[in-house]
């Protein structure tokens, strides 16, 4: 491990970690910067109904907020990424809502791609740590 780069592993480690050689989250000046989370199983494979790999993706996501001493309440900016948005963003967003907190909310950027690695959903963000 890089002694320049103070790394956050969750609890549960998952399988995409080591498969694909990234870091859950990076502490960084006062800052934490989340890898992207996707709704994966412990294996690394995809939950395969769509609210509920939203559900797992921001319930994987705030086990590495937690890890850092934090909570989506410190998030400042989010960016999601999603497969197929003109028919998938309203389901989402609605199951998005269940996690976003009260306002005021952080920054956030959606984005349409085509590909996520067989997800249909991921979320990135960055969070300012508490003091």
């Amino acid at each position: 491990m890089n002694p320049k780069r103070d790394v956050v592993f969750p609890a549960d480690r998952h399988a995409l970690y080591e498969l694909h050689r990234y870091s859950p989250a990076v502490r960084s000046n006062g800052f934490l910067f989340v890898s992207g989370q996707v709704g994966s199983r412990k294996d690394g494979s995809p939950e395969p109904v769509l609210e509920e790999q939203v559900r797992l993706a921001f319930r994987n996501l705030n086990a590495i907020l937690a890890a850092a001493g934090s909570s989506f309440d410190d998030v400042v900016d989010t960016t999601i990424f999603m497969v197929d948005p003109h028919s998938r963003f309203e389901t989402l967003w609605e199951v998005a809502a269940e996690y976003w907190g009260e306002a005021p909310y952080s920054t956030a950027t959606a984005i349409g791609v085509t590909w996520l690695a067989g997800f249909d959903f991921e979320i990135k963000v960055i969070a300012k740590l508490p003091e």
